[in-house]
């Protein structure tokens, strides 16, 4: 057991480095011997988890769960927004999903390992169209069309503000995004109810935070 403890955290400590890597550097400019010195692993160590630098950057992409930190809600829209709120807070914090959208929008990453978008626009898809069964956004709304879009522009605003000269906050800019495109999509009486908030997506973080501590202080007394 102790041994296959050593070889998650190995595993995890590799891919946490690829991300840093990957992120600062991108996909065609990362070596392995860089994730190597990161990671402070040996050669064989790195081979016995990844045969190849293509392997390392499906492991990263793999990692990026978009939907950790999202509790369940009364409106089922609201846990579409809390989704991209949590991930606009996540990013910039977050070396293995920043480097998974890095390498999303990467056209040579995308030819080699595919890309995360069609689960992640999946996911939304699935998110709006149970909202609309619910009556939460307007009939005519196609859901996998809206949830294309969004995304799109989710990014765009990462991507865009990223490259401003001023300094930007990615959770307001997503906020903004998000208050400006809803009305279109929430029909008038569960919009009023709606949160759409950078802070909202810190303040779930909290509460999972919270929540995982209590879990792991609980198994240790129990």
């Amino acid at each position: 057991m102790a041994r296959q403890e050593r070889a998650i955290k190995t595993r995890r400590a590799i891919l946490e480095a690829a991300a840093a890597v990957f992120d600062e550097l991108g996909y065609e400019a990362a070596t392995i011997s860089e994730v190597l010195k990161r990671a402070d692993v040996t050669k064989g160590a790195f081979y016995f988890h990844f045969p190849s630098k293509e392997a390392l950057a499906g492991g990263v992409l793999e990692l990026a769960v978009t939907t950790e930190g999202v509790q369940p809600q009364d409106l089922m829209l609201q846990e579409a927004l809390d989704t991209m709120l949590i991930m606009a807070h996540r990013l910039p914090q977050e070396p293995v999903f920043s480097a998974a959208l890095r390498l999303a929008v990467d056209r040579n990453s995308q030819r080699l390992f595919g890309t995360r978008w069609p689960d992640w626009i999946a996911l939304l898809g699935a998110q709006l169209s149970e909202a609309k069964a619910r009556g939460e956004v307007h009939r005519y709304i196609d859901e996998t069309e809206t949830a294309r879009l969004v995304m799109s522009a989710w990014t765009g605003v990462r991507i865009v503000s990223e490259g401003l000269p001023d300094a930007y906050d990615l959770p307001n800019e997503v906020a903004r995004l998000l208050q400006l495109m809803v009305p279109s999509i929430a029909v008038p009486a569960v919009l009023s109810q709606l949160e759409i908030s950078a802070e909202r997506g810190a303040r779930l973080l909290a509460a999972m935070a919270r929540s995982r501590l209590e879990l792991e202080e609980g198994a240790v007394s129990g």
